[in-house]
């Protein structure tokens, strides 16, 4: 039996969402959809899908029936003033808003996962740092953890560095080898997260310490530089989505390590709701970064654009995840106390 306590705590948590989803509610009773601005639009399908969530975690927790009827009416009316907006603004409308609601919703997710992610940073980049310094100061140390096969190419590879560009047709193969490469990685940090975390641990740990020593082995034979400023470009997008795969795959084993006081089942069903955000998110940023690299990192623009380029991209994907979808919102008492 989950206890008053338990259901407070978790009506206290999102009465400030449900309150504001009520709120359009009326709006639209009173005023008709034309009282609603265009951020309120924006506003109305996460609120609406975090209800629903809310609704399927209070039920699947068997909280009391006048929590559970209170969502009920909730997500019964905002599902009618959902798809009436998506009627009156129209297919385009409607299609915009509803990218705006993902764009928002994915950092969102981020922040409110933010234990799983700084520990997925630290297993990941611990573990890369050391690799990397290690590496540089012993290169021998570099074969126990890549390769020499793999090694000793790449380092001809940035030696000779990227002024004569790729041979055409070469950037649309390595995209395809990037996709599959960094997707792999990233669903592996993820998916195994499901036993108890512990997957997702090892490969954040086992991935940080290969591209470090890689960066440390390359960098110990003189090409530094240039594989400084392959990475720069790309890596914004392809590092950090490992990190928030793996902080996806943490958060997820960890609802099952503990669930508190609720069932197993329920405590995965509320990771869920923005693990899958994350991981989908995550994908898309490792789609942009094989882009990247394999028509921009390899290209034969100057390096110092590249480095540019490289900063200005860590700035706006650290800025992103930190301040979009941001929102305050007036705390109201429970309407079913």
């Amino acid at each position: 039996m989950i206890s008053k306590v338990t259901e407070n705590a978790f009506a206290s948590r999102r009465q400030s969402d449900w309150s504001r989803l009520e709120q359009l509610v009326h709006i639209v009773a009173l005023k008709g959809y034309r009282g609603l601005s265009r951020g309120d639009i924006v506003t109305i399908p996460p609120l609406y899908s975090d209800a629903c969530a809310d609704l399927a975690s209070a039920q699947a927790a068997r909280y009391s029936a006048p929590l559970v009827d209170y969502l009920l009416s909730l997500t019964a009316t905002g599902h009618t003033v959902l798809y009436g907006v998506a009627a009156r603004e129209g297919q385009t409308g409607s299609r915009a808003a509803t990218v705006k609601a993902m764009l928002e919703a994915f950092p969102r997710a981020v922040r409110a996962r933010h234990r799983s992610m700084l520990l997925s940073a630290v297993l990941f980049l611990g573990p890369f740092l050391v690799g990397a310094m290690v590496a540089f100061r012993n290169p021998d140390f570099a074969f126990r953890i890549v390769p020499e096969s793999t090694l000793r190419p790449l380092t001809e590879a940035y030696a000779k560095g990227f002024d004569a560009g790729r041979a055409a047709g070469e950037g649309a193969l390595m995209a395809g080898f990037y996709v599959n490469n960094n997707v792999g990685i990233a669903l592996r940090c993820f998916a195994l997260g499901i036993f108890g975390g512990l997957g997702s641990a090892f490969y954040l740990v086992d991935n940080g310490l290969s591209i470090g020593a890689v960066l440390g082995y390359v960098s110990s034979q003189g090409a530094g530089s240039n594989i400084l400023t392959f990475i720069v470009g790309h890596g914004s997008l392809e590092l950090t989505a490992i990190v928030l795969a793996g902080g996806a795959g943490l958060s997820l084993g960890w609802s099952i390590v503990s669930p508190g006081n609720r069932t197993r089942a329920a405590s995965l069903q509320t990771a869920g709701k923005d693990v899958a955000v994350i991981a989908f998110g995550a994908a898309v940023m490792l789609l942009m970064a094989a882009g990247i690299e394999a028509f921009w990192s390899g290209s034969s623009v100057p390096s110092s654009v590249k480095r540019v380029v490289g900063a200005v991209l860590w700035s706006i994907v650290l800025s992103y995840l930190l301040l979009v979808g941001r929102r305050k919102r007036p705390e109201e008492a429970a309407p079913w106390t």
